[in-house]
């Protein structure tokens, strides 16, 4: 797998944010009839769920690390070249004049069939795709936080948007006891974006 060169962008569509979702279609619709176990992630699938509409970002995918090989193939032979970058947590492809990643360790821990398992398929202009469960893509966020990267300004519209489709419980259990996620919980509280967590006696832990 070589390196990706820069496409010539001329004839791509002036709105980026469709430049993207064709791009997201298109690879979905590949991965689908290649029949790989996938699911849209990122910024496109924060759209899916209904967050903000505009997007400006590559598209994520996360797929099984052991089906790496077999997407590849699947790719290639549809004419999309795919690349491994210096990150030894995903792969690249192009597709509309747009990056898209192919990440099967996202955070942590790879990509599992359980992760894949509790996506939900929803509509992105009219192409059926499975989606990170809304849980799944706010646990990534907040476990990707450390001492250098720490955005709270991005992923708070996540949590706003998206907050009747969490399971908060399940967040706090998977991200609370790591200062920066903890942080960022505290943070949604005092927003009142959530309530605060409770103890059987009703008091604030």
């Amino acid at each position: 797998m070589g390196d990706l060169a820069d496409p010539d962008d001329d004839g791509l569509p002036r709105d980026r944010t469709q430049a993207i979702l064709e791009a997201a279609k298109e690879v979905a619709s590949l991965l689908k009839a290649g029949g790989h176990p996938f699911a849209l992630a990122g910024g496109v699938a924060v759209y899916a769920h209904g967050g903000p509409g505009t997007l400006q970002h590559d598209v994520d995918f996360c797929v099984l690390p052991e089906d790496i090989d077999a997407v590849t193939g699947t790719l290639d032979a549809a004419g999309l070249k795919v690349a491994q970058p210096s990150e030894d947590w995903l792969l690249k492809t192009r597709s509309q004049g747009q990056e898209v990643d192919l990440i099967f360790r996202p955070s942590r821990a790879p990509v599992s069939r359980e992760l894949l398992d509790r996506a939900e398929v929803l509509s992105v202009q009219s192409v059926w795709m499975p989606v990170l469960a809304a849980t799944d893509l706010l646990v990534g966020r907040l476990l990707a936080f450390s001492e250098h990267y720490c955005d709270f300004g991005a992923v708070l519209p996540i949590a706003r948007t998206l907050r009747e489709k969490i399971d908060w419980s399940r967040v706090r259990r998977e991200c609370g006891g790591e200062p920066m996620p903890a942080a960022f919980l505290y943070l949604l509280e005092r927003l009142h974006v959530i309530d605060p967590e409770e103890t059987g006696d009703g008091d604030r832990t």
